[in-house]
């Protein structure tokens, strides 16, 4: 099947929206695509007329042009016919937002889906689900447009059982800077399913990390998925739900999926080198390292920092993170030391982590990093960088980028995130140094290059 056609559409169609309701989730994506996208958008209800003074067409068929995306909110019952009616009129993809199929214990109505698209080679995205969010292209998220978050353009993949952890996930990503290719919300994932979606994906030269939050696989599927993902050249990251018993009843009632033995499928993914995030902001913070740098690390990481406390508690997650922290050779560190400012030379305590005090300017972090970076006994660097030590400039992320571009070596930054210190953030991200706004984060983000299979 081709999927070009749900992420890079011309033309959609909008089926079931609401002629006296604007919240109405068909008219919230109807509205936000036709008034804020590049998208030629219609609408559609079986009653015609007008909505705000645009055409309303009572059926896909009545569009005078050829519609490459349907998005269908109608109800259940009805949806088969109206993928029929898609088919016929030559439409070329479709998302089923519309719910109450095998969650609801319907498996003859999403059958009956499968069966008619499978016929026609006929692609679609739920039922059940959000759909797509393509930043700058097409938005089905039924969630208003001023509830949410836009994404720039980037290179993460998000493919999500839920519709609701995709959008929580998008507020993530948003916080750690992460740009995204395509946002996917499968539901009952019918017919596109994990598998599917990595194959296009694995082949799509927007996307350079391939995400999941998954909550199972039925019989079989798990198996074919990871065989798939064995060939990916790009980085997998999943979040996986149903880790316990409870967590498996939830995961039934949501999609109807098989959560299955979670101690076995942690297992099986690691040994494929498949990256496992155990929540949330740890997913994010994979992407962001993997999205920055593709080359693996073995793990020894250089801190630099204008705060003890900072340093100790990111030795202590490095710790907990599997990382090593090691201890620098007496001639890096004597180059380190004869580098920075007189005016911190005898306060600073040049070590690793390199704590150069609030009392540090620019060109004291740089001469740190620029040792580090040249160091053989490191390959990363995290630098601890606190926006109100009052030496410090916006320049700082451009000048680490270019060391870490010039010794091709990872450099990763952790700034506590408040409006006020956006200029400073973005100056890092900006020049492709990924920022977390947590410490813990940061280590994270190294963690990810650490096990990251090799490209």
């Amino acid at each position: 099947m081709d999927l070009k056609p749900l992420f890079e559409p011309k033309a959609m169609a909008v089926i079931g929206v609401s002629l006296s309701n604007d919240r109405h989730p068909a008219s919230v994506v109807y509205f936000k695509n036709h008034l804020r996208g590049p998208l030629d958008v219609y609408a559609v209800n079986p009653k015609g007329g007008k909505l705000h003074g645009e055409t309303v067409y009572p059926s896909i068929k009545d569009i005078p042009r050829k519609i490459d995306l349907a998005a269908i909110v109608t109800r259940a019952e009805s949806t088969p016919q109206v993928m029929m009616d898609c088919i016929e009129a030559g439409v070329k993809s479709a998302i089923v937002i519309s719910g109450g199929f095998t969650e609801k214990g319907r498996d003859d109505l999403q059958n009956r889906l499968v069966d008619i698209a499978r016929d026609a080679d006929f692609p679609f995205i739920g039922p059940n689900c959000l759909g797509i969010y393509v930043p700058n292209r097409v938005d089905t998220f039924s969630a208003p447009l001023e509830r949410m978050v836009r994404l720039r353009p980037g290179g993460v993949a998000f493919i999500s059982q839920s519709g609701g952890i995709a959008i929580d996930q998008m507020i993530k990503f948003y916080g750690h800077g992460v740009g995204v290719s395509r946002m996917v919300s499968i539901g009952n994932k019918a017919l596109i399913r994990e598998k599917e979606m990595l194959d296009y994906l694995i082949k799509d030269p927007a996307t350079k990390v391939i995400a999941y939050y998954i909550e199972g696989f039925s019989p079989g599927e798990g198996r074919e998925f990871v065989l798939a993902a064995q060939h990916s050249k790009k980085p997998i990251v999943i979040l996986k739900a149903g880790k316990t018993e409870a967590g498996n009843r939830a995961v039934t009632s949501h999609t109807a999926s098989l959560a299955g033995d979670y101690a076995s499928f942690s297992s099986v993914i690691a040994q494929h080198h498949i990256l496992e995030a155990s929540s949330e902001n740890e997913l994010a913070s994979f992407c962001a390292a993997l999205n920055s740098y593709t080359t693996a690390i073995a793990g020894n990481v250089g801190i630099i920092t204008c705060s003890g406390g900072h340093g100790a508690l990111a030795v202590d997650e490095c710790s907990l993170a599997g990382l090593n922290v090691p201890q620098l050779s007496e001639r890096t560190l004597a180059e380190m030391r004869g580098n920075v400012t007189e005016s911190i030379r005898d306060i600073a305590s040049i070590n690793n982590p390199a704590d150069l005090t609030g009392s540090a300017v620019d060109d004291d972090v740089v001469a740190c990093a620029n040792v580090m970076a040249a160091a053989p006994e490191l390959d990363c660097v995290i630098v601890l960088m606190l926006p109100y030590t009052p030496g410090i400039s916006l320049d700082i992320g451009a000048r680490l980028s270019s060391l870490s571009k010039k010794f091709n070596k990872p450099f990763i930054a952790y700034v506590p995130h408040m409006e006020k210190y956006d200029m400073l953030i973005a100056g890092f991200q900006f020049n492709g140094i990924p920022v977390s706004p947590s410490i813990e984060g940061a280590v994270l983000m190294a963690k990810a290059l650490a096990r990251k299979k090799p490209c």
